[in-house]
Formats: C-alpha cells, structure tokens, sequence
C-alpha cells in the first residue's frame, strides 16, 4: 500500500472532521444511513439460532437488502424477485451458504451463495457482502466494484487484481488489505470496517 496517500487521506479527513466518526456531520451521515439500525437488524436475523427455518432467513436476507442504502435501487427489485421465485431447495442453499459465511466455513458458504446467484445472474459482490458488514462490521468488508477497484488503484494495493466475478479469495485478500490500513490510521478512523472503507470512498470521491 502506499502509506504516504494513506497518511495524506487521513490527515485531510481529520482536519475536515476533527474525532473523525465521532464528529457530529459523520453522526448526521450514520444516522441517515441507518447504520446501527442494520446492524441490529441483521445481528438479530442472522445468528447462530436464526438459521433453524431458510424460509425464515431468506426473508431476512431480502429484507436487509432492500432496506440498505449500500445496494442499487436497480439491484434490490431484481434481488426481491429473484428470491421470491425460489424453489425450497435454492432456499436452502442459499441460507445454508450464508450461514456458512458468518458462522462456519466461510469459503464454502461463499461459494454456496454465489453459485445459487449466479444461476440468476445476481452473483453481484454487492449481494454478497452485505450481510457480512453488517452482522460483523468490525471484520467483514462490503465490496463495491468501482470503490474497490478505485482503493486498489488509488493506493497502489498492487498485490490485489479485481476480479468483477465474485470469488473467495479476493474477498479475503481485500479484506486483509483494509485490516492492515485500517490499523495505520488514527484511532479515531478505526471505529469499523463499515466506517473505514466510508472514509476511503470518501477519500476517492474527493480526488475526483
């Protein structure tokens, strides 16, 4: 990574929004995105012992998604119908995928929930990662397409290739990236994945 553009970003940041998160704009900023609202939602619909009925947990899923100001309104229709016309079985893989990537095996239940989508055309990183920012913010990442490819470029992560076609390993690798940038910034900056990677698109838009 370049740490010298990291450090720039950071400092630019901190001078606009002196605490970072714990300034009132970005307070403002995580209220209209409902930001603690999903999490809750999505830590009480998607623990351990919510994985009992996949009718039950699909509902969830589409639920999260269409309230998430992180997925495209164009996504979230086709999303909505696409689990709507599910038979039981896809119903099953796809919770059982999803419970794998938060509570098991997370590589299988990746691909698990990727192969079901892309039955539909839907196998989008969008779809597939937002449940996990959510549920474990302090861990998980969301990817973006065009804010992932612009951290890769912006910041010369040049041991990261984006693939447009969603894949475990380089959900992982960009997941360790931001792990290690997120903790060269100040404290203040480190509050979660979720924020993080908010300052960074934040950062981008700004070179714009």
């Amino acid at each position: 990574m370049n740490k010298a553009k990291l450090k720039e970003a950071e400092e630019t940041f901190i001078r606009r929004y002196p605490g970072g998160f714990s300034h009132p704009q970005m307070l403002a900023l995580t209220k209209k995105h409902k930001v603690e609202k999903m999490k809750e939602l999505a830590q009480n619909s998607f623990s351990q012992e919510a994985f009992g009925q996949a009718g039950a947990i699909i509902e969830s899923m589409k639920k999260l998604v269409s309230q998430s100001s992180l997925i495209s309104l164009f996504e979230k229709p086709k999303f909505r119908d696409c689990v709507n016309s599910l038979k039981d079985g896809e119903k099953e893989q796809l919770a059982h995928g999803l419970r794998g990537f938060l509570h098991g095996d997370q590589e299988q239940g990746f691909e698990q929930m990727t192969e079901l989508l892309r039955t539909y055309k839907l196998a989008k990183w969008p779809l597939l990662t937002v449940y996990g920012i959510y549920y474990r913010p302090e861990v998980e990442v969301f990817v973006k397409p065009t804010t992932a490819k612009g951290i890769i470029e912006y910041f010369e992560l040049t041991s990261l290739k984006y693939s447009p076609s969603p894949t475990f390993a380089f959900y992982k690798a960009f997941r360790e990236e931001i792990t290690q940038m997120k903790q060269a910034v100040h404290p203040s900056l480190q509050v979660d994945h979720a924020a993080f990677c908010g300052f960074l698109m934040m950062t981008l838009e700004a070179q714009n």
